[in-house]
């Protein structure tokens, strides 16, 4: 029998006036949140079928039974609508379609654009200034790719603090990692060509950088430079063992490429990206979509439509895309065509090296999904063991969805108090929904009144009706930090029930801790390290803890820098903007000598002498 729809959509009213033309369909609910869009060659034939199949799968029958409402655009082809799904999924974020969330941006490797440019590990947004290598898969592949170019190239990997300040060349300069250009081992033009030959060793020229190598080893042997050409002799060494390192080959012109295979069970999907970067097979990357853990039935091109569109939205596309998936792949070049301007190929059944990366992207698909079933479904039993130990009221299907928010106070001494909070939902820490909360207004050091306000300003919002509250809070603290939780959700009207103390057990060792309960007429439980419900929770406080003097630090470590600049005789807002763009903060600062300092425009040899003393506490200024 066919699924029901929403009382208030007329099925058959509507579907009776749907063209038989490729287009974009879009399901709302009554409160006009858009549920789900899709595309389809034959609008008609493709949104009846929500409607006339009795063999729909239990998510997309949810869906049905709450469309209120239905909108349509009919386009010129199928892969016009493609890119019209691709904009509409961007700005409506519809429930039911397939999701690729991920908290992590992709890793870059940076050059810089100072006087002698720095080579670091990088994630965030790209400026004009310097130059980006990437993205990479994984951070282990820029640290790999830096090692080669302090290897063959001996960049600097220095902070610029640093780098002004040194007086002799650093351990990487004695062992042949940096060829020293902070005490003027090297000059800036040679320096330069240098990191020109870096930029051409990314981007796949291996062979030219060699040969123009050897060129100059040649060169300065003929002129009686062996020192030099020694040097140059080992950088060729030192690429050629890299270059014979390299386990997979890449054909002449592929210097950019991704692999995306899919890999399944009963109820996971993975998604396996590989990337070829400058011709260096640069590793792999995997995915697990939302619509894997709500019963779908998809199609693996359905997936790889999904990911495409997804993934490559705020990053570089390749020339070519190969996959294992047999889609439109036309609609797939038009649509990554579109999004960088270019032309873009994707191909299904390749050839030679390209074959060879498909395979290997299938393989490790394969693994990461073996990896993720078996973590997940560790991580599913602690779940399913802590519910059963609190006598928590949750169906066995609702175990993934399981929420516990954690919160934990960090001071020093009564400094720079902070609370953090973290996050444990879909049977895994979720990193993008931590939070931190900078304590005003309470004498320092009282962890009461810290909590007090955390639990306030955290879930106030919850009575509001503005968010839901967690099926776990847990509190890490004693009867104290419980209690007063307890007297926050007495006051906003919240169920008290979820609260939960960690008090901490002899030695603070992990498995002694004692869960406290808000109603005091529960009692306390000791379950012991065997306990795998236990080893949950204090994996989570400890993230907690982690997060939350992580934070502390780094506001202590702000706020006495600023403290101290500003405790400075003489030095006002200008001058002290100066100061720290010139050595980057106090230890720079304190390492600098009178000279140094009164070399920054604005500072005079007097004031330079005054900052000095009062950095080191002399009567007179000994200039270092």
């Amino acid at each position: 029998m066919p699924i029901s729809p929403h009382v208030s959509f007329d099925a058959k009213a509507i579907l009776k006036d749907l063209p038989s033309l490729p287009g974009v369909y879009r399901y709302f609910d009554e409160a006009g949140t858009c549920l789900y869009v899709g595309k389809a060659r034959d609008l008609k034939r493709r949104v009846s079928s929500y409607f006339q199949k009795n063999d729909l799968s239990p998510r997309i029958a949810i869906m049905v039974s709450q469309i209120a409402r239905l909108e349509t655009t009919v386009t010129r082809s199928e892969a016009e609508a493609l890119l019209l799904e691709n904009n509409l999924i961007k700005t409506l974020a519809p429930k039911y379609n397939i999701l690729f969330r991920d908290d992590k941006s992709y890793p870059y490797l940076k050059i810089g654009h100072q006087e002698f440019p720095r080579i670091s590990y990088y994630r965030g947004g790209v400026d004009r200034k310097s130059v980006f290598f990437g993205p990479y898969p994984n951070s282990g592949s820029v640290k790999e790719a830096i090692q080669i170019l302090q290897k063959v190239f001996r960049l600097r990997t220095c902070e610029d603090s640093v780098f002004k300040n040194r007086s002799r060349v650093c351990l990487l300069a004695q062992i042949g990692r940096c060829s020293g250009p902070c005490v003027g081992a090297i000059s800036e033009s040679e320096y330069r060509q240098d990191v020109n030959r870096a930029q051409s060793f990314l981007r796949g020229e291996s062979d030219e950088i060699m040969r123009e190598m050897q060129s100059r080893m040649m060169a300065h042997s003929e002129a009686l430079e062996f020192e030099k050409a020694a040097v140059v002799r080992d950088q060729i060494a030192a690429l050629s063992n890299i270059l014979h390192q390299q386990t997979v080959e890449t054909t002449g012109g592929d210097v950019d490429a991704d692999i995306i295979t899919i890999a399944r069970s009963a109820e996971t999907i993975c998604v396996n990206l590989a990337m070829v970067r400058g011709s260096r097979h640069l590793g792999d990357r995997a995915y697990f979509p939302s619509v894997a853990r709500q019963g779908a039935s998809v199609t693996d091109e359905e997936i790889l439509e999904a990911f495409v569109s997804q993934h490559y939205e705020d990053i570089a596309v390749p020339t070519i895309v190969i996959t294992n998936v047999e889609a439109d792949h036309e609609a797939l070049a038009t649509l990554l065509s579109s999004m960088c301007e270019r032309r873009v190929h994707v191909v299904h059944a390749p050839q030679g090296v390209r074959r060879q990366w498909l395979v290997m992207c299938e393989a490790n698909a394969r693994i990461a999904l073996a990896r993720h079933m078996a973590q997940e479904g560790s991580q599913l039993a602690r779940v399913k063991e802590l519910v059963r130990t609190l006598g928590l009221a949750v169906e066995a299907e609702e175990m993934m969805k399981l929420r516990i928010e954690c919160f934990d106070i960090s001071h020093t001494s009564g400094e720079a108090t902070q609370a953090s909070c973290v996050v444990f939902e879909n049977a895994k820490m979720d990193h993008s929904q931590y939070r931190r909360f900078n304590i005003t207004d309470i004498e320092g050091g009282d962890d009461y009144a810290a909590m007090r306000q955390v639990i306030t300003r955290r879930y106030t919002p919850v009575t509001r009706g503005e968010a839901e509250l967690p099926d776990i809070v847990l509190i890490d603290g004693g009867r104290g930090q419980v209690e007063m939780a307890r007297q926050v959700f007495e006051e906003l009207g919240l169920d008290e029930s979820v609260l939960i103390g960690v008090a901490k057990g002899e030695g603070r060792k992990v498995g002694l801790e004692t869960l406290i309960f808000a109603d005091k007429e529960k009692t306390p439980l000791v379950l012991g390290r065997e306990s795998s419900a236990l080893m949950l929770i204090a994996e989570i406080r400890d993230e907690a803890h982690r997060f939350a003097i992580t934070g502390m630090r780094a506001k202590r470590a702000k706020a006495r820098q600023t403290s101290r600049l500003e405790d400075l005789e003489g030095i006002g807002p200008k001058r002290r903007q100066k100061l720290l763009a010139r050595f980057g903060g106090m230890r720079g600062l304190k390492n600098a000598g009178v000279e140094d300092i009164a070399k920054i425009d604005g500072i005079s040899r007097a004031l330079a002498e005054k900052i000095y003393v009062q950095l080191h506490g002399q009567s007179t200024a000994i200039d270092n």
